[in-house]
């Protein structure tokens, strides 16, 4: 049996996905048409038309932002709450409290959110 260096399928892994990825988007370039149309210049906004920009810099909706906060809360809640959740059974009564902490401490953008109106879908 061949011994290899440990770090040797990181590295592995490491190229191969460097290259796919490289490769992906310089090959998109090189292979595909490039066919320009006013469609494709305009801006996308999730399959509604476009809205003109506001004169000097207007003002966003606050709805924006709210969607925004309430996905990374989301988020970081779900990234904590995983590896907590999967090992569960090996951690001790100090890690229960500090992910109740935890809880406490995520519910208070969570209810800051819910009461500006960020749950209410218009």
């Amino acid at each position: 049996m061949m011994d290899y260096h440990p770090y040797l399928p990181i590295v592995f892994f490491l190229f191969f996905g460097l290259l796919f990825a490289f490769g992906s988007v310089f090959g998109g370039g090189l292979l595909g048409k490039a066919q320009y149309n006013r469609a494709k210049a305009e801006a996308y906004e999730c399959g509604i038309q476009p809205t003109p920009q506001a004169h000097e810099g207007g003002r966003v909706p606050i709805k924006y932002y709210l969607t925004a906060m309430l996905f990374i809360v989301f988020d970081v809640e779900v990234l904590f709450l995983y590896p907590f959740a999967v090992a569960f059974d090996q951690v001790g009564l100090f890690s229960v409290l500090a992910m109740l902490l935890f809880l406490v401490v995520v519910s208070v953008p969570f209810v800051y959110e819910w009461s500006r109106g960020g749950l209410e879908w218009d």
